[in-house]
């Protein structure tokens, strides 16, 4: 079966600009908001957000990336050690709103790890999850605050998120196995 694109460039951009103006509006605007993206497609669009927020709001959200390698649950089960990436968060996250972005969320073990990482950086006063696409199958009781596009997708599918910034092109593709 063929690839199917669920969101091409636009459509990509539109989402994005959707999202910024629900944090906005959920937030009463930008102030004491941080950004925080999950490595390595969350970083690219974590930037895209901060950079909307401050052409709205005139002020450009404090920006962090989280690599959660080492807060997975299933290391133990690995046989090859991942590569561990650069986490990078040079601000304070006491009573901040942290807004935790990724590309995809399915299981939810990424967002569980992602939350642990944060709060060994200290006690915000919110983490909101963003995700660019829901694709369901949560194993744990975790759901996004503000999501782009929710697919039904079969466990065998996979998800993947093209950015330009990482890709050369923006699109959303479900790759049928």
């Amino acid at each position: 079966m063929a690839d199917k694109v669920v969101l091409d460039s636009d459509s990509v951009n539109r989402t994005i600009s959707r999202i910024v103006n629900q944090i906005l509006e959920r937030n009463n605007g930008a102030a004491d908001v941080v950004i925080i993206g999950i490595r390595t497609r969350g970083v690219h669009i974590a930037t895209r957000i901060a950079n909307e927020i401050e052409k709205l709001e005139g002020i450009r959200p404090e920006m962090g990336t989280l690599d959660i390698t080492l807060y997975r649950d299933d290391l133990r089960q690995k046989t090859e050690w991942p590569k561990v990436e650069r986490t990078e968060v040079p601000f304070d996250l006491d009573d901040k709103k942290v807004i935790l972005v990724d590309d995809v969320i399915f299981t939810g073990r990424t967002t569980r790890a992602a939350i642990e990482a944060i709060m060994d950086f200290g006690r915000p006063s919110s983490i909101q999850v963003v995700t660019l696409i829901d694709r369901g199958h949560r194993e744990l009781p975790i759901q996004p605050d503000y999501t782009g596009l929710k697919l039904n997708t079969l466990s065998s599918e996979t998800v993947r998120v093209h950015l330009k910034e990482a890709d050369g092109k923006d699109e959303v593709v479900v790759v049928k196995q």
